[in-house]
């Protein structure tokens, strides 16, 4: 008996009384998958993780607009078809240089035996991160509802993105009552972390999920969609780790999405810092007045180019008021200092965005806007407050994302844009979004909590754009007379997100003469050099607090932690380091900070270091620490003569970076 039911454990299908399962396991095997066909024909999914079941009888397949489901009755098993895949993808830019494609695939083909015509498969993949499934549709058509459901098995805690809010939990599953955004992130067990989205939304709706109070199942909640020959569904997928750092840290999504068209050359493609011009405007420092204006932008550009910073963001108006109907995007208003800009920042190393609202978008021939700001040399383009449901914005958004990859500009969607569903591996140009509330626009809801739930929630989809990096807490007179609250942060928290929120662009908001005041933590912001050779979560807790590593591109290692409301001391090991010596440039709260009362005090500390090393960093309440790591660099000796011949002598050292 024991070496039957080994032989179904290798093949992967099981069958019992009416029903046959079908089973695919990550490559560790700690992990498995499992779709179950009852005898009529009902076809649902389990998910174990280590062996604990976590998503019970969950229902797939589809309905259509007669009341009828699809496979049921009448539709029986064509084959099954099994694949393994252990490969690499090295991205552009992301999380690491190098990232593991390791899965192995199920593929179910089910037929119609009353229709011959109609035809359906599930894919069903496995990886040691997670598991994703999808319907594709090799023939047929109609109109169809989605009927997959996720039924946890028992009343776990989960946390929701809430739109430019501050995120839903923690929650019980029995808690819920109506829809849910995802991401959904969800707690199962102390050493047990799900999450919930989707990837490659190829058509149709962004995932939306339901419940009802009482219950652990959630549904999609998308509507009907419009099914056709060749059509394939976005992937479900459930994120899997054993603490919440492993789900960010995951590049499970983009891996879900295909390679880049061999239409297009991304190359140029470069992530980086970027300032913002939104932010200063009405700043003042000794006698210069920053506007949204010429002498303000070379300002900048000068100060990006000091720095080592990719970019300039020129946000709205700067072609005229961004909602009025004749504000044309390339002729208007300050078209012309725009265009001399542009070159400006060549000849200094900076590249330049720019802003687009949707109303201009519409109102002008879109694409020979993006050509003639991808002539003029930009760099970028910031869409803002797209209109229409959610089908359109997500038809909309994939076709402007194209478009600005054909005349080579970056693209980041603000103001409620679709989710990112690992689009940046597709389009490495899509290298941010505001699925989130951007900070600065969101003192109403944006505490320290916020930020460290945010980072275990939204940031799960991807690279997201938050504006974090603001030096002046105060927001006195030195930024926009339009919201002109306190940061609820301190300055050195401000620096440490900066490099915890992963985005391609990461844009900071504040006059250059601020950044200056803090000399350690600008060169913190410095060396954040991408694209990013390595990324950990070193430890965290959703709505507490979390320490992020990253590897930067002269392998420069970097650190940023960062609280909720509650001051903390942490242990971070220093594992992550090569062998040898390092030096350690620690910048932290004095003991006396807090977010509402004393934000801009810091103390800044130097020691050396090895990997078998634990630092021990004190947090203020809201506060951060932020960790600066280089090894030291011995340069080969130079051996020089005195004039008229005297002894050598030796001129080389140990150097270190400022």
């Amino acid at each position: 008996m024991r070496k039957l039911c080994l032989l179904f454990l290798l093949i992967g299908t099981y069958c019992y009384a009416g029903e046959k399962k079908y089973t695919v396991d990550s490559p560790d095997g700690k992990i498995q998958l499992a779709i179950i066909q009852t005898d009529a024909g009902e076809l649902t999914y389990q998910l174990a993780v280590k062996r604990k079941q976590v998503i019970d009888a969950s229902a797939l397949g589809f309905k259509t607009e007669d009341g009828l489901t699809f496979p049921f009755r009448g539709w029986k098993m064509g084959k099954v078809t099994r694949n393994k895949v252990n490969s690499v993808w090295k991205p552009l830019w992301g999380k690491r240089a190098v990232v593991p494609d390791k899965y192995n695939e199920m593929k179910l083909s089910f037929v119609n035996e009353a229709k011959s015509s109609d035809a359906l498969e599930v894919v069903a993949r496995a990886y040691n991160e997670g598991v994703a499934f999808r319907y594709v549709l090799p023939q047929g058509t109609g109109s169809a509802l989605e009927l997959t459901t996720f039924n946890f098995t028992g009343d776990y805690t989960a946390w929701f993105y809430n739109g430019e809010r501050h995120n839903i939990g923690p929650e019980r599953l029995t808690e819920t009552d109506g829809e849910r955004l995802p991401v959904m992130t969800v707690k199962a067990a102390d050493d047990l972390y799900l999450a919930v989205h989707e990837a490659y939304l190829d058509e149709g709706e962004p995932l939306k999920l339901k419940s009802e109070k009482g219950q652990c199942l959630f549904s999609v909640s998308v509507k009907p969609h419009l099914l056709h020959a060749g059509y394939q569904s976005a992937w479900r997928v459930v994120l899997c780790g054993n603490r919440p750092g492993d789900l960010v840290d995951s590049h499970l999504l983009e891996l879900l999405n295909p390679e880049p068209s061999g239409d297009y050359d991304f190359s140029w493609v470069k992530p980086g810092v970027a300032l913002w011009d939104w932010r200063i405007n009405g700043a003042q420092w000794e006698g210069f007045h920053y506007t949204m204006s010429y002498p303000s932008w070379e300002r900048m550009v000068d100060f990006a180019a000091e720095q080592g910073f990719a970019y300039l963001v020129l946000d709205a108006n700067w072609y005229g008021p961004e909602f009025e109907q004749g504000s044309d995007p390339v002729k208007g208003d300050k078209a012309r200092d725009v265009r001399k800009l542009i070159q400006y920042g060549k000849q200094k190393g900076v590249g330049i965005w720019l802003y687009l609202n949707d109303v201009g978008g519409r109102n002008y021939p879109l694409e020979e806007t993006l050509k003639q700001y991808g002539a003029w040399g930009a760099a970028g383009v910031k869409y803002g407050f797209m209109a229409g449901d959610a089908e359109e914005k997500n038809t909309r958004t994939r076709s402007i994302t194209e478009m600005c990859a054909r005349y080579k500009l970056l693209v980041d969607f603000h103001d409620y844009p679709v989710h990112p569903y690992g689009q940046m591996r597709t389009w490495p140009n899509a290298v941010t979004r505001e699925y989130c509330k951007a900070q600065l626009d969101g003192h109403e809801i944006f505490y320290p909590k916020t930020f460290v739930t945010s980072v275990f929630v939204n940031m799960i989809a991807g690279p997201i754009d938050m504006n974090n990096g603001m030096f002046d807490l105060r927001q006195g007179k030195t930024t926009r007379s339009d919201n002109n609250q306190e940061v609820p942060s301190t300055v050195v928290s401000e620096a440490a997100r900066t490099l915890i929120t992963f985005s391609g662009a990461t844009i900071i908001p504040d006059i250059p003469e601020y950044y200056r005041k803090y000399p350690a933590l600008l060169r913190f912001l410095s060396a954040q050099k991408m694209p990013w050779l390595e990324s950990k979560t070193l430890d965290g807790e959703i709505g507490e607090y979390i320490v992020m590593m990253r590897q930067a591109e002269d392998g420069v290692f970097l650190v940023g932690a960062a609280t909720n409301e509650e001051s903390r001391t942490l242990r971070v090991p220093l594992s992550f380091l090569g062998k040898g010596d390092y030096e350690a440039e620690i910048v932290e709260d004095r003991e006396n900070a807090h977010y509402l009362s004393n934000r801009e005090t810091i103390k800044v500390s130097k020691k050396k270091v090895t990997r078998n090393e634990v630092l021990n960093i004190k947090l203020a309440p809201g506060g951060g620490t932020c960790i600066r790591i280089f090894k030291k660099v011995y340069h080969n000796a130079v051996l020089s003569q005195f004039p008229g011949g005297g002894e050598l002598k030796l001129l080389s050292s140990f150097d270190t970076p400022s």
